[in-house]
């Protein structure tokens, strides 16, 4: 490397005494070869400084800056430029941090025509090297490595300008790997963003959230796009039942579970205890395409069956009363068409079939079509799968019950399985008035 301004040839012999100790190998990977000649030019280090100290002195803006400036800047000061914008502007805050006390050795004399540079290096077991370094003008600068940042054993150097000796300390070589470390376990606490606004910051789940509510007066959802059930349930790292404990949600909607209709029977198997209650919907258009299921807590039982059956016993302190509607329950296995297969289904577990009769008909209503009608089978829903109104493989789900006062006084209970547009059917109560 040639200088830029005028020097003498004695200068220039100096300039080139380099020897480069081969028996050590480890030097041969620092940052620049102890065979080349350092020169550190007053322009250029003067217009560093000034940047330097002009971000040092506003932090802000390093937030501002594209990722181009970024990493022109980073490169400029010898700081490795790569990743994304959170990481380059983490890099870039942690370097002038640190670098404004570690790395900024200066280096100040005077040239002349004639200069004689002496370098007297104290040895280590990782390095062997005699430098003669060409220093032009007036400089005050400090060096790095563009490639590592980690500091390595530190050298004398005894410079000698005229009969003036000013002896410093300058570091050999710099890594990064130390220096600069994200941290990766959590990286969604690095704020990443390409065009960042002053105030923003990252999310931190662990430190924003809110304290849990205690009172037990909650309902807890959650939602999750599981890019596919099936390969999810064999993944190794997830554990539906480390998640319901974790979270300990109430209900679990999932989007894009890709499954067929032909999978739901066996997936349902797999359900989480206390979570029995969930609905299927896949694609028909296209196979394993899409799809969305519902999971959630059987508080049927514990808390939606006395809480009716008791504001049902309150009204009808004043007046009869009539319950109606889809009651998601299946009482006797003659009100469904496949029992045996549906033990663990929802609407036919053997405790929502107990908590239907001990809430409900042991406690004063009447079930209208059953009275009227003990051994008929009638079904008031068709699953869409499999065409099951077409055979007539369904459920009864839908009931009119009523006070057993008024019970006498009903004329007709009935369904109309032929009225479709719905999975399921209109049912109705005829009473004497």
């Amino acid at each position: 490397m040639s200088s830029k301004r005028g020097v003498s040839s004695s200068t220039k012999s100096a300039a080139a005494s380099i020897v480069d100790d081969k028996k050590d190998s480890k030097l041969k990977g620092m940052s620049g070869d102890c065979s080349e000649k350092v020169l550190i030019e007053e322009s250029c280090w003067k217009v560093q400084s000034v940047e330097f100290q002009s971000i040092k002195d506003d932090p802000g803006k390093i937030e501002a800056m594209t990722v181009q400036e970024l990493r022109a800047t980073l490169r400029k000061f010898g700081v490795p430029a790569k990743g994304r914008k959170g990481d380059l502007v983490f890099a870039l805050k942690h370097f002038m941090g640190e670098s404004s006390q570690e790395l900024e050795e200066r280096v100040s004399f005077n040239s002349r025509e004639n200069i004689s540079l002496q370098k007297n290096t104290k040895r280590t077991s990782d390095e062997s090297c005699v430098v003669s370094i060409n220093t032009v003008s007036e400089v005050s600068g400090f060096k790095q490595s563009k490639r590592r940042m980690k500091q390595s054993p530190v050298e004398d150097e005894i410079v000698k300008v005229g009969t003036e000796i000013v002896t410093t300390k300058r570091k050999l070589s710099i890594k990064t790997d130390d220096l600069v470390t994200l941290p990766q376990a959590e990286p969604w606490t690095v704020l990443s963003h390409k065009k960042p606004q002053k105030g923003w910051i990252p999310y931190n789940p662990r430190t924003m959230r809110p304290a849990p509510l205690t009172d037990g007066n909650s309902v807890k959802l959650m939602s999750w796009n599981v890019n596919g059930l099936r390969a999810l349930l064999k993944f190794e790292g997830f554990s539906a039942l480390e998640l319901a404990q974790r979270e300990n949600f109430d209900v679990l909607c999932l989007q894009e579970t890709k499954l067929q209709e032909k999978d739901v029977d066996s997936i349902k198997q797999c359900l989480i205890d206390g979570y029995e209650n969930s609905f299927w919907t896949c694609s028909n258009a296209k196979l394993g395409y899409s799809g969305t299921a519902i999971v959630s807590r059987s508080y049927r039982i514990t808390q939606w069956d006395p809480s009716l059956s008791n504001y049902m016993k309150e009204l009808e302190k004043s007046k009869p009363v009539i319950l109606t509607g889809d009651l998601n329950c299946a009482h006797q296995e003659i009100d469904i068409f496949n029992p045996a297969g549906n033990k663990r289904s929802a609407g036919f577990t053997e405790e929502e079939r107990q908590s239907f009769g001990s809430n409900f008909l042991s406690k004063g209503l009447v079930d209208t079509f059953r009275k009227q009608h003990p051994n008929v089978v009638g079904y008031t829903y068709w699953g869409y799968r499999h065409g099951g109104r077409k055979t007539n493989k369904g459920w009864r789900l839908d009931y009119f019950l009523v006070s057993e006062s008024i019970a006498d006084k009903v004329h007709d209970s009935y369904i109309v399985p032929d009225v479709n547009g719905s999975d399921h059917c209109p049912i109705g109560l005829v009473l004497k008035v």
